[in-house]
């Protein structure tokens, strides 16, 4: 079973949220969600921990390609724009560093306008544990 379809599967967080890997290698992987209603905060616009979740994914995907578990062990995130209800989103996870040990990966988080929503940068730990 490769990357994609282990993480669609077993991410049942990130399920529930309505994320999905679309694709993955080794040089980038894309995530993709539509915002519904129950993604939306107070304001009226899509919450930041749905985003937050919809480029993890894409992060884990990346980091975990080569097979050898990975966890994020730092994460940020900057908001640049608002999504809102009915937005089809968009993150694309490159790596900066693809260190064998401390990976970091950087991903844009778009709309279906190519509009950035948000940046986010993130940096796991590789495990000697085959995924």
């Amino acid at each position: 079973m490769d990357i994609k379809e282990l993480l669609n599967r077993t991410d049942r967080f990130a399920a529930n949220a309505g994320c999905k890997i679309t694709e993955v290698d080794e040089q980038h992987a894309i995530a993709e969600m539509t915002v519904t209603a129950e993604h939306l905060n107070g304001g009226n616009v899509c919450q930041g921990g749905a985003l937050f979740t919809l480029a993890d994914l894409a992060i884990a995907a990346l980091m975990n390609f080569g097979g050898q578990l990975t966890f994020g062990i730092n994460n940020s995130i900057t908001f640049v724009t608002s999504a809102y209800e009915g937005d089809s989103l968009r993150a694309e996870a490159v790596h900066v560093a693809n260190h064998h040990k401390i990976p970091s990966v950087e991903v844009r988080v778009t709309n279906q306008k190519d509009m950035l929503i948000c940046h986010v940068t993130g940096m796991g730990y590789r495990k000697s544990t085959k995924i």
